[in-house]
């Protein structure tokens, strides 16, 4: 029988990422869809018939049993109440990122998700990126030497503020680009590194009009000295390399975007021919000055997150991201908004 999945939103997170993703693999079902707005159900009616829309949460706890597995994408001030309401009804929960607005919270929903014995699977898809995986394989395959500086970016041309949530400076909207993509170079330079022992940061609002965050550099040292750079960005009307890793015998540089995002929201999901997979020329480089080779981009797979989490629940296999990651990228985070503050560098080896 198929894992019944229900969703909690469907703007940009649920009808893009999320919804796709879920239809895409086998063994998981969109069973249901909470969306209030009139447009958006239309559009879950249209797009997968076979979804009961729900138009308040409260009908999904009142029915708790008709699913599965919850998927919250609300907006961020919503993910800690709408996880704690889903484990306490007895459902394990794949949350968006990030997974809470401060560590602590999400330190909270760890401790119920221990007593209930129930997973929260953080939805940091962008470990399933194709530039970030073909690095994991060079690194891991020892093909740049030990690694040494880890230059990472989302730089963006956005210089008009629009108007969201994700542009609020209240804490308890975790808005700004350093939640938003932050979240996701974090979780990467960790994944790839490990956690840091020291953070760096320099945090700017510089759009007119702007009152988040919206041009951000963090600086980490991980545990041997490799340290990550990290560049995200709304005001860059010129972006950098994508990754430039610095090893001890070659590096490896790319270029552009993962093509996933660009896909879904053209409609193309996992199920067709050519998802995933970067343009022909837009590889990287590996090697050293005069000697550097093509580096050939691997296939981008965001539905494999989903098809781990199939797996954990079925299988008991190990979790594709754990809350304990999601938890220690918050607190990179947080230290990075206190170094920002105080131009200092903030200690995390106590941690």
């Amino acid at each position: 029988m198929d894992l019944r999945v229900a969703l909690i939103g469907f703007g940009t997170g649920g009808s893009v990422f999320h919804a796709p993703l879920i239809s895409s693999v086998p063994g998981m079902r969109l069973a249901a869809v909470v969306t209030g707005a009139p447009e958006r159900q239309r559009a879950v009616r249209e797009r997968y018939p076979e979804a009961e829309v729900l138009d308040s949460v409260d009908r999904l706890w009142g029915a708790s049993g008709a699913c599965d597995l919850v998927v919250v994408t609300a907006p961020n001030r919503q993910h800690v109440p709408l996880a704690r309401t889903a484990l306490t009804s007895g459902l394990p929960v794949v949350v968006d990122k990030p997974v809470a607005a401060a560590s602590a919270d999400a330190r909270s929903l760890a401790a119920l998700s221990a007593v209930r014995g129930l997973p929260v699977f953080p939805f940091h898809n962008r470990r399933w990126d194709g530039d970030f995986q073909t690095v994991r394989r060079l690194v891991s395959a020892g093909a740049l030497g030990d690694v040494r500086r880890l230059e990472s970016r989302f730089e963006r041309w956005r210089p008009e503020v629009r108007e969201s949530w994700k542009e609020s400076a209240d804490p308890r909207d975790a808005g700004g680009i350093l939640f938003d993509l932050g979240s996701h170079l974090v979780d990467q330079a960790i994944t790839l590194l490990g956690p840091p022992d020291r953070v760096y940061a320099e945090i700017d609002t510089r759009r007119p009009g702007a009152v988040a965050p919206d041009d951000v550099f963090v600086a980490l040292t991980h545990p041997g000295g490799a340290r990550s750079h990290l560049w995200m960005s709304a005001t860059a009307a010129e972006p950098g390399p994508r990754f430039r890793v610095l090893g001890g015998s070659a590096a490896y540089a790319v270029s552009g975007m993962d093509v996933q995002e660009e896909q879904l929201r053209a409609g193309l999901t996992p199920k067709d021919p050519g998802y995933g997979i970067a343009p022909p020329g837009s590889g990287g480089l590996l090697g050293t000055p005069g000697n550097q080779t093509p580096e050939p981009t691997a296939a981008g797979a965001y539905h494999d997150f989903y098809a781990s989490v199939l797996r954990t629940l079925r299988d008991g296999a190990p979790p594709p991201v754990t809350l304990a990651e999601a938890i220690t990228g918050l607190e990179v985070i947080e230290a990075a908004a206190r170094s920002a503050r105080d131009s200092a560098v903030v200690e995390l080896g106590d941690r």
